[in-house]
């Protein structure tokens, strides 16, 4: 076993041995709220919007984007599982800025193992063992924070499976200083329809 396993396995059994009534929260989020943000490890959505555990559904992916499949949970925490706010939270200096469509799919092309990023750009180490698969996946990388949270906020607001009740707020954490910046067009744009 790796020790990062090890150091997993011995957490989990700390957290376990004093997981007592959490035990007995319903499926239901308590407060009836989804958040779709970024995978990016200096991000804790329970810190920066005041949840505990049965509070939310989280919904995590590269860049907090609206993908596919992030509007598959949404649609499921809402019908099956009754959430009515949604937020919407992209984050500054975000990974998904640094990079295109063409320099990942480049990138897999020429090598499937990790890349490194210098003041030249992206890069492989290696140049073997690739796959053009990339090609075939948007990617949905950043180049502005406030136009993305728009366009996923709309994609949301105007998918044909997301009911109109459901309030959709757009936001922007800054890594720098943890506030959460609203992004006003956004929110406008995630406004209940009657």
């Amino acid at each position: 076993m790796s020790n990062l396993l090890n150091e997993v396995l011995a957490a989990n059994k700390n957290y376990a041995s004093g997981f007592g009534e959490k035990g007995s929260l319903p499926m239901p989020p308590g407060r009836k709220v989804a958040i779709l943000t970024c995978m990016d490890a200096r991000l804790d959505p329970a810190k920066y919007a005041g949840l505990t555990e049965g509070d939310a559904h989280v919904i995590r992916n590269a860049g907090g984007r609206a993908s596919d499949d992030a509007i598959r949970s949404l649609v499921i925490s809402h019908k099956l599982l009754g959430t009515n706010e949604w937020f919407v939270i992209h984050h500054t200096d975000c990974g998904m800025e640094t990079f295109t469509n063409e320099i990942i799919s480049g990138l897999l092309k020429e090598n499937l193992e990790t890349a490194t990023i210098d003041r030249n750009g992206w890069r492989n180490l290696k140049n073997s063992g690739g796959s053009s698969e990339g090609q075939f996946i948007n990617w949905l990388t950043i180049k502005k924070q406030e136009v993305s949270v728009l366009e996923d906020v709309k994609r949301i607001r105007n998918h044909p499976l997301v009911s109109k009740s459901v309030s959709i707020y757009g936001f922007i954490f800054d890594v720098n200083s943890g506030k959460l910046i609203e992004i006003s067009e956004a929110t406008e744009a995630g406004k209940v329809r009657t």
